[in-house]
């Protein structure tokens, strides 16, 4: 671990009991919903019939927000289960981390340097990463600060630093946000970057307003299925069985998004959250096949409360083959406590269902936090 990196006890239970004896049980728990930082608190729109279709419009728009894709799975919501969860996620417990786990922030800023201006991929935690891609430097879904939650210091405290720090950072020169959870979009990451005014953020639809809320200037919407191209690089925002929501009045009222990033030499496909579905075989026919694809393994217990928005090790490795992806990089895990599954279970699980499925050890990058490593060019 970094040595500047100081890793504590939570003292959550005793604020929690404070909490509920100042305000009641049940605003505790309103509040709690208030932080969906492990997009477990929201309840996707119905795919029931009385939901109504706009005219003209695609089936996930809808006349209060969104909704996920037919065929879908459905939230199976259980308050004990609920209440169960919140507890494992304020109670404290700092899982043990392997030493190989972050590589430090020093050794992490010599790795960037070392490559150079070469496409590269840096894990800066969770489902954060650097990617440098035709000489620009993007970040996708950054959360660099402590707590993924609205009401710090309640909610999912960071017991792994971030790969590198806000003052680490190259200059950069793209955002890419998939959904606005606060373990993928962090209010106080998106205010520190530096030259913000300057940088292109792309987020889906109905979250312009709050980027430039935060002093974005370059803010582009994207619908799934729409494509933008920023310098060499195009990026194509495609639909993921998910949610949205930072607080209990705007459940599901801005889109959440998976995307295509490619240039003339790699493909990439970033998943932000999702759950599975037969879908994703007809994107990796359309869309793949892809160089590299970043996959979500974590936060898929108890089911199956958390698996109509998020999949399994297991089905991660199915959504690889779907999409038609060489490389798999694993995501959404290995920073904050988001399931009652243990902290390091998902990657152990991810890389046996990997080899068989037939992914080499070459072709499951299992990253450390910090980590950079190079982009192979033509690799499918």
């Amino acid at each position: 671990m970094d040595q500047g990196y100081e890793v504590t006890q939570l003292t959550s239970r005793r604020r929690f009991l404070k909490l509920i004896k100042k305000m009641g049980l049940l605003a505790a728990i309103m509040g709690f919903a208030g932080w969906p930082a492990g997009c477990g608190s929201s309840t996707p729109l119905s795919q029931a019939a009385e939901v109504e279709t706009l005219p003209g419009r695609p089936y996930h728009h809808t006349p209060e927000g969104f909704r996920n894709p037919i065929g879908s799975p459905i939230h199976e919501h259980s308050i004990t289960n609920w209440v169960k969860h919140i507890w494992h996620e304020i109670s404290g417990n700092v899982p043990e981390i392997p030493g190989n786990h972050f590589i430090g922030h020093d050794q992490a800023a010599d790795q960037l340097l070392a490559t150079g201006n070469d496409d590269k991929i840096t894990w800066l935690g969770h489902s954060s990463f650097l990617l440098r891609l035709s000489d620009t430097n993007i970040l996708l879904d950054p959360f660099l600060s402590d707590y993924a939650t609205s009401v710090p210091p309640f909610g999912p405290k960071r017991y792994a630093p971030p790969g590198l720090p806000l003052e680490k950072l190259p200059e950069i020169d793209l955002i890419i946000i998939s959904h606005n959870h606060y373990d993928h979009m962090d209010s106080a990451t998106l205010k520190a970057l530096p030259d913000r005014h300057n940088i292109h953020i792309i987020v889906p639809l109905r979250l312009r307003k709050f980027c430039l809320e935060l002093g974005y200037k370059k803010v582009t919407e994207l619908d799934w299925f729409e494509t933008i191209k920023s310098g060499a690089i195009k990026i194509t925002a495609l639909p993921v069985v998910h949610f949205s929501g930072r607080s209990l009045s705007d459940s599901n009222k801005t889109l959440w998004a998976g995307y295509s990033i490619f240039n003339d030499r790699t493909k990439i496909y970033f998943s932000g959250d999702t759950a599975y579905h037969s879908f994703f075989k007809e994107i990796g026919q359309n869309y793949g096949p892809f160089d590299y694809g970043l996959i979500p393994i974590g936060a898929y217990r108890p089911h199956p409360m958390k698996n109509y928005a998020h999949v399994t090790p297991e089905q991660a490795v199915k959504l690889g083959r779907d999409l038609r992806i060489n490389k798999l990089i694993p995501i959404h895990w290995g920073s904050i406590v988001l399931s009652q599954a243990p902290a390091f279970e998902a990657p152990e699980r991810f890389l046996k269902a990997g080899k068989k499925e037939g992914y080499s050890e070459l072709s499951l990058w299992k990253m450390k936090i910090g980590e950079t490593r190079l982009l192979e060019k033509d690799s499918h």
